[in-house]
């Protein structure tokens, strides 16, 4: 008599998925994959002060090159024999803005957009099964910038459903206004982004943010934690910040010998909300910048203590964890650090991207 065996029904196994990340900086879109799941292999960037924090925080390859010379066959070998391949970036967006616009030829614009049209290159050689790219918004006006929308057009003609909106970044809970143009495209069928997370009536603010850190003093670093440091304020700096309200205060406000010359002049008077104010505790911070630890450039001002943000700050608004390790022991340099942490895509962010992806890979092998 034979015993009768019972077997478990096998569950489908996952499709392995590997992603590439270009123009990964210190890896802020590469650790938001991470944390949802995504196997990311490497990222690839031309800045190599970069490598030390992208590997120690994503355990992945850096390939210090630039775009221009990061061909299709390192690519394909990255993604090896993967049959779903993701291919990440966000192409330096000096270029798009509109001061930069003025002052390009034709010729010196192409030179500076050849990061995204190398993009578009790798991915018509490679074909990778999802595509994303994050950007500054204005780079989808096609009147002014016809460069998106040959990506958009090329990546249509080789077969790719194509999503693209801009967002504000808020809204997915991350704790500053920063509108970004994401783009999503896929081999496997229509693919957009999930829906927003958050409200104008429950954005993550700074208080929520920054509250809790302890209180530091221009050119400082705090005793427990080397990223809570703070730049070095110049004596005029210092009245300057003491003579600006707190909780969103501007230069508006100050006396007419603390106002440097250039705003003096009816041209520059404009710039005064926008420079050297304070952020307000219930609102989400303004846009992290390369200078976003700096006074004078932006609302980067602590919302009541005489100074501008600290590097940690910093670090949370791109809701990257107070874990993450931004530079060996000893290494740190403030006017580097902030350049990385400006330039990163949030944290929150990159998660949200990878949500997007793991539910359009879901619903499409399903």
């Amino acid at each position: 008599m034979f015993e009768k065996v019972t077997r478990r029904a096998k569950r489908p196994t996952k499709p392995k998925i590997k992603v590439v990340d270009l123009f990964c900086g210190i890896g802020g879109l590469s650790h938001g994959l991470k944390l949802e799941g995504f196997d990311v292999v490497a990222g690839v960037d031309n800045d190599k002060s970069c490598k030390f924090a992208f590997e120690k925080n994503n355990r992945a390859k850096f390939i210090g090159k630039d775009i221009a010379r990061f061909t299709s066959t390192e690519l394909s070998a990255l993604f090896g024999d993967a049959p779903i391949r993701v291919l990440v970036g966000c192409a330096p967006c000096q270029p798009y803005s509109s001061l930069n616009r003025r002052k390009l030829s034709k010729k010196m614009a192409r030179e500076r957009w050849y990061p995204l049209y190398r993009f578009m290159r790798l991915v018509s050689a490679v074909q990778p099964e999802i595509v994303s790219m994050e950007n500054v918004p204005d780079l989808s006006n096609a009147k002014k910038y016809a460069v998106f929308d040959a990506f958009v057009k090329r990546l249509r003609e080789l077969g790719y459903h194509v999503f693209f909106k801009t967002v504000d970044a808020s809204r997915y809970g991350v704790p500053q206004r920063r509108n970004r143009l994401v783009l999503l495209a896929s081999k496997l069928g229509e693919i957009n982004l999930i829906s927003e997370t958050h409200t104008a009536e429950n954005v993550v603010t700074v208080r929520d943010t920054i509250k809790s850190l302890p209180i530091l003093r221009d050119g400082s670093v705090h005793a427990n934690d080397p990223v809570h440091r703070s730049s070095k304020l110049s004596p005029l700096n210092k009245r300057r910040i003491a003579a600006t309200p707190k909780n969103g205060g501007s230069a508006t406000s100050w006396k007419h010998d603390l106002i440097p010359a250039c705003y003096r002049k009816e041209s520059g008077k404009s710039y005064m909300v926008t420079v050297y104010g304070r952020m307000r505790w219930n609102d989400p911070a303004p846009t992290m910048t390369t200078h976003c630890t700096t006074l004078g450039t932006g609302r980067f001002g602590h919302p009541t203590q005489n100074r501008a943000i600290s590097l940690r700050e910093a670090a949370r608004f791109q809701t990257f964890p107070d874990s993450y390790v931004f530079a060996e022991e000893g290494d740190f340099n403030i006017t580097q650090m902030a350049r990385h942490i400006g330039n990163a895509v949030p944290v929150l962010l990159g998660r949200t991207i990878g949500k997007s992806i793991k539910r359009h890979i879901r619903a499409s092998v399903d």
